[in-house]
């Protein structure tokens, strides 16, 4: 029996755009953030936004809300395992990769808040630590535009419905 093949490198790119489009423009929280895909096939992914002053947490030292921190680090965390899905199922559609992602959500995540979060630019990256069939783990990072890490994460999302 013969190995699948690959997805044709247009529907590829085809299923890039969609998860571009999923993370940035469908989830309207990411919309609202401002998140930017940055690196979609790269391990680790990243994405990017830019400090806004309803992102600010302390009013005196104008520095990002732990809030804004752990919801960009567990949102790129499951940027991480689209990712990772959409590899992991080359020989599937754009379709049928999508499909899948129905089933993703957040099931436990840890953040380290390491420095405070000051900056103009803040890029956060993600990396799948395990893509099971029912589990992915994720570990995340979130920098500043002069490459000052200011918080780690751990994540667990589900990936199936069965």
């Amino acid at each position: 029996m013969s190995e699948p093949s690959p997805r044709p490198a247009a529907e590829t790119e085809q299923l890039a755009a969609d998860i571009i489009d999923l993370f940035e423009h469908r989830i309207r929280f990411n919309e609202h953030l401002g998140l930017e895909v940055t690196d979609l096939w790269g391990d680790p992914v990243t994405a990017a936004f830019n400090m806004r002053p309803e992102f600010v947490g302390h009013y005196l030292y104008g520095r990002l809300h732990g809030g804004v921190i752990s919801s960009v680090l567990d949102t790129t965390g499951g940027l991480a395992v689209m990712s990772a899905i959409a590899k992991a199922r080359f020989s599937e559609t754009r379709l049928q990769v999508l499909e899948q992602f129905k089933y993703l959500g957040t099931l436990d995540m840890r953040i380290d808040y390491l420095r405070p979060g000051l900056g103009d630019r803040f890029i956060a990256d993600a990396e799948i630590v395990r893509l099971g069939r029912r589990i992915a783990t994720t570990r995340m990072n979130l920098r500043n535009e002069d490459d000052v890490l200011i918080a780690t994460g751990n994540a667990a999302f589900v990936v199936s419905g069965s």
